[in-house]
């Protein structure tokens, strides 16, 4: 894990108007490059190349500029709310944070500013005859910048906001979570397997809310000040108040080291995506439940979330589930791992609860968990078991049909039979 300040401003960076910020100072700074540069200019060279032409340019500029940043505005507002209907509020953060969304109203934004800036020069004489020149070049290349942009955007627009898009991000956030777990189940701290010793003294959280984030490094730096050792007892994604632990600590009385511990976690109201690969599971499980709601009625996409569940799952392969003692960089914190039971429960739970009574939905979960007990390891084994015995359960209570359950009880006894090999 990213140290405190590192994650912090990483969170900072992600703002809209941060970005759109930088844009416009450069965009500024750009506009007055002209009065720096003019001395170096062959005077007359502004008739030959039609520079006198460039305050005509810089209105049109202006008033195009902020009609494509209103426009452009208006269809992000149009694509949240497309996401918070068709998939899930949750899958509108990642819209919120897009990268290429922010570069594109940047560079509207900072090009709108961009010609203010040089009209108000112009206007001011600060440019002169040689000013004009260096004004035109750039400006040229504003504009070569903005029609890029412009073709990047509407190619772009196709997808914003629509359900399979929103699917796509929702399951890169997971994986790009999940992958540093299974590559360090522990986070490079000392495997908790059990319960803390019970003499360890319990921490608690400020505030109520979801663990965002956890400063590894904070956390061993302050136990080896001190030579006493810290149990994380709150990983993100947990719901945190003054009454729950989110450590316990041995040998750490001083008040300003209970504060460091204390500040080493960010609480905010809502969960993340950045360290929490249950979260993305969750949402995953939530387009998925809606989308087998009476009101939507689309067991395809629960069908595609059960794919997407497997794609993510698989990478938690054999060696995923070792005991991993070996990189332990944090040798005085001791770190839970995350439950696979839980992120079972996480994705499969909720659409075998709401698919209960749609055999489609009902066999696609079966081949699913089928598919992982095949290549998982011992825990993705059991997990897999326990899952298809409680769908299997679910669907002989809701399917009508005799013969939609025993296709479900057939799939379900490839389980007891070693998971015989079949075409799924």
């Amino acid at each position: 894990m990213i140290s405190r300040w590192r994650w912090l401003l990483l969170q900072f960076t992600r703002r809209l108007w941060v970005r759109a910020t930088l844009f416009s100072v450069l965009a500024a700074a750009t506009a007055l490059i002209g009065i720096a540069v003019a001395p170096y200019i062959p005077p007359g060279l502004e008739t030959s190349i039609g520079a006198d032409s460039i305050d005509d340019i810089l209105k049109i500029l202006a008033v195009s500029m902020l009609t494509v940043t209103t426009f452009s505005l208006n269809v992000m507002v149009t694509a949240y709310g497309a996401v918070t209907n068709s998939a899930t509020p949750r899958a509108a953060a990642l819209l919120r944070d897009d990268i290429t969304t922010q570069n594109v109203l940047g560079t509207f934004i900072g090009s709108f500013l961009y010609s203010l800036v040089g009209i108000v020069a112009l206007s001011a004489g600060a440019y002169g005859e040689q000013g004009r020149v260096a004004l035109f070049v750039v400006t040229i290349g504003v504009i070569f910048l903005i029609v890029a942009t412009l073709l990047r955007w509407i190619d772009y627009l196709m997808s914003l906001g629509r359900l399979g898009e929103t699917i796509d991000r929702v399951e890169d956030a997971t994986l790009e979570a999940l992958k540093p777990r299974i590559e360090h189940p522990y986070l490079g701290g000392r495997p908790l397997r059990d319960s803390v010793p019970s003499n360890a003294e319990p921490v608690y959280s400020r505030t109520v809310g979801y663990v965002q984030h956890v400063d590894l490094e904070a956390l061993s730096d302050c136990a080896e000040e001190v030579g006493g050792q810290v149990y994380v007892a709150a990983l993100p994604g947990t719901f945190v108040d003054p009454s729950r632990p989110i450590a316990h600590v041995m040998g750490i009385k001083e008040k300003s080291a209970i504060d460091e511990i204390q500040n080493a976690f960010a609480v905010n109201h809502e969960r993340s995506f950045d360290q929490d690969p249950r979260f993305g599971l969750c949402v995953l499980a939530e387009i998925a439940s809606r989308a087998l709601s009476p009101a939507v009625n689309d067991p395809g996409t629960a069908i595609d979330v059960v794919g997407r569940a497997v794609r993510i799952l698989s990478r938690w392969t054999p060696s995923a589930d070792r005991s991993s003692g070996e990189d332990i960089r944090y040798p005085n914190v001791w770190i839970p791992g995350i439950s696979v039971e839980d992120v079972f429960d996480d994705i499969f739970t909720p659409i075998a609860r709401d698919g209960a009574s749609m055999i489609e939905v009902q066999l696609r979960l079966q081949k699913a968990l089928l598919a992982l007990y095949r290549t998982g390891g011992a825990q993705i084994k059991r997990s897999a078991v326990r899952h298809s015995e409680r769908s299997l359960a679910r669907a002989e209570a809701a399917l009508p049909m005799a013969f939609e359950r025993a296709s479900v009880q057939k799939l379900a006894k490839q389980f007891a039979n070693g998971a015989a090999s079949g075409r799924h």
